[in-house]
C-alpha cells in the first residue's frame, strides 16, 4: 500500500489550493492513488464553513484594511471548522485520500470523516512525540493540544479541518513548528477563545526545523495509515505516475 508525498515548499495559498484541486479531481477519476501534500504558506487567514456562513465573522479581530496593509490574504474555504491562520514556520498537510480504500478502522464501505480526523490527530500526536512534546486530543475540540499541568492549561499546537466530496478528502492540518504566534492575535483561532496556541519551537527541548517536522509527520502518517510513503518531486510526476495501491 502506497501514498505519494509531494512537498511544495512555501507557496501562496491560492496556488496550493489550485494544486490540491487538480489532485482531488485526479483522485476522484481514479487515475492516481492517495496523496499527502506538504507545504508552507505566506501569512493568510482561511475561513471554514462555520465562519463563511456569517457575513461578519466575529472571530476575525483585525479589519480588512489592516489585513491589506499587512499583505495578509483572506480566503473562504469548504473545509470544516472556523477561522485559522497559516504562515511561515507552519507545516500544512493536505491528505487527499479515498475513504473507500483499505484504511485502518474502516468498518463499512468507507471510513467515516470523524474517524479520519481521529487518525490525523494520532499522526500529529506521534509527530510531536518525535520531539519529546507530549500531546493529546480534547473531546469536542478537534485538533491536537499540549498537556495541562498544575496551573498550566493545554495549548493548541495543531489545527485540523477537512472536506469530503465523493468519499475523497481535501484540506487537512496545520502544525505550528516555528510559527510566529503573535499573528494568531488577529483571530480567535478555530473559534476557541479560552485557550492559547503554541508551537514545537516553544515546547521542544531543541526546536526542530520545518524539514525535520515534515519528515517526522510523513513517517507518522505512514505508520498510522499503514502505507509506504513514496516521495515524488513534482505535480507532473505525480499525475503521470502509474496508479499504485
Amino acid at each position: 500500500m502506497y501514498i505519494h508525498l509531494l512537498s511544495l515548499g512555501r507557496i501562496p495559498y491560492t496556488e496550493g489550493l489550485a494544486i490540491q484541486q487538480r489532485i482531488v479531481a485526479a483522485r476522484k477519476a481514479g487515475t492516481i492513488g492517495d496523496v499527502l501534500l506538504f507545504m508552507e504558506h505566506p501569512p493568510v487567514l482561511t475561513l471554514g464553513r462555520n465562519t463563511a456562513r456569517n457575513s461578519t465573522p466575529a472571530n476575525i479581530l483585525i479589519s480588512d484594511e489592516e489585513l491589506t496593509r499587512r499583505g495578509v490574504e483572506l480566503h473562504e474555504t469548504n473545509r470544516g471548522g472556523d477561522v485559522t491562520y497559516h504562515g511561515p514556520g507552519q507545516l500544512v498537510g493536505y491528505p487527499i485520500v479515498d475513504l473507500r480504500g483499505d484504511l485502518p478502522g474502516k468498518k463499512g464501505p468507507h471510513l467515516g470523516p470523524v474517524d479520519f480526523i481521529r487518525l490525523l490527530e494520532e499522526v500529529l500526536i506521534r509527530t510531536c512525540a518525535e520531539f519529546n512534546v507530549p500531546a493529546q486530543r480534547i473531546p469536542k475540540r478537534t485538533g491536537v493540544w499540549t498537556l495541562a499541568g498544575g496551573s498550566i492549561q493545554e495549548k493548541k499546537i495543531a489545527a485540523i479541518g477537512v472536506h469530503v466530496s465523493q468519499a475523497v478528502t481535501s484540506h487537512g492540518f496545520a502544525l505550528n513548528v516555528t510559527t510566529d504566534l503573535r499573528d494568531f492575535q488577529w483571530i480567535v483561532p478555530c473559534g476557541i477563545a479560552d485557550r492559547d496556541v503554541t508551537s514545537l519551537e516553544l515546547e521542544a527541548d531543541r526546536p526542530p526545523t520545518l524539514e525535520e517536522a515534515a519528515n517526522a509527520a510523513s513517517k507518522s502518517f505512514g505508520k498510522i495509515f499503514a502505507r509506504q510513503v513514496v516521495a515524488v518531486t513534482s505535480l507532473e510526476q505525480l499525475l503521470d505516475s502509474p496508479f499504485q495501491t
